[in-house]
């Protein structure tokens, strides 16, 4: 299932574009030596309709790991679905255990948001619109480019499933397709190639680049350069649920004529595991609190040896 990771960008509406597109993978790919028995166009259709039925099942939920690297360090995450909105904690910087006074930071933290349900409500709230503007480009994806069928390859542990064909598929813009709203605007400069799975019609990855720049509102509102690029993957994750294993993105711009945009990201999501489908917020903050100290005392025990 897509997944409403948290908000990891800058704020504004050329951001939250980028978001949407962090949240997206696509897969294709058949058997070798045999003539594709759809076409490019209709496998992405019925792939994209799939997606969007699995956007809305929430029966399975998990708590996983998430490193993000940037050009000053890296970043180690936890986090945890829940019935209210998604928890999170940082556990290490640059590959760093938290301090005893950062941990209990990122602790009381969660734990006045576990007490302040106004504050949940509109952490939720966000996560939802994300996850909305996620959708819309999600099902612009059939309309806003011509695919082209352009080989196979195999699934891998983080991409698709592993040892499952996949279904390449080459993608450039559709001149034909007007985008309704800002948010899908960008796709007129992306091209790149699509995986997907053929038989279970799920998205396993999507690379795209910018070949040429992107204006937003005449340019006022803000562009993004030519050259930007981005991939991002998902998998069936053990349980037969797909989650989002990587997000890349590297892009450059401007935010309201003036305001320089330059973001580089690479983003691993892993080790998940699954949780009652039915977890309020508190129980997923001593959730997240159990996993963090197991991870502490793994760390001080490799230290010692």
């Amino acid at each position: 299932m897509l997944s409403n990771r948290e908000n990891r960008s800058a704020s504004g509406l050329l951001c939250a574009t980028l978001l949407v597109l962090l949240s997206l993978a696509a897969p294709l790919r058949g058997q070798e030596n045999r003539a594709p028995e759809i076409s490019a166009a209709e496998l992405v259709r019925l792939t994209v309709a799939h997606e969007m039925e699995a956007a809305q099942d929430d029966s399975h939920k998990h708590l996983f790991r998430s490193r993000k690297q940037v050009p000053r360090g890296s970043q180690t995450r936890l986090y945890i679905e829940t019935n209210d909105s998604m928890a999170g904690m940082t556990i290490a910087y640059n590959d760093q255990l938290l301090t005893p006074q950062q941990q209990k930071a990122e602790q009381d933290h969660l734990a006045w948001l576990a007490s302040n349900p106004e504050q949940l409500r509109k952490k939720r709230a966000q996560e939802k619109a994300d996850e909305q503007r996620t959708l819309r480009i999600l099902r612009a994806l059939p309309n806003a480019f011509l695919y082209e069928y352009d080989g196979t390859e195999t699934g891998e542990p983080d991409v698709g499933k592993a040892g499952d064909p996949l279904r390449k598929l080459k993608f450039t813009p559709n001149p034909a397709y007007s985008p309704p709203s800002r948010v899908e605007q960008v796709l007129q400069g992306l091209k790149g190639y699509l995986l997907i799975d053929a038989a279970a019609h799920r998205l396993a990855r999507i690379e795209g680049t910018l070949f040429r720049d992107v204006t937003f509102g005449w340019g006022i509102i803000g562009h993004l350069d030519k050259g930007g690029s981005f991939r991002v993957q998902q998998a069936d994750v053990g349980d037969g649920s797909w989650e989002i294993t990587s997000m890349k993105l590297k892009v450059t711009g401007k935010i309201l004529l003036f305001r320089g945009l330059s973001i580089t990201t690479d983003e691993v999501f892993s080790d998940f595991q699954q949780v009652p489908a039915d977890l309020p917020f508190s129980r997923g903050v001593d959730l997240l609190n159990a996993e963090q100290q197991k991870l502490a005392h793994e760390g001080e025990s490799k230290a010692e040896r």
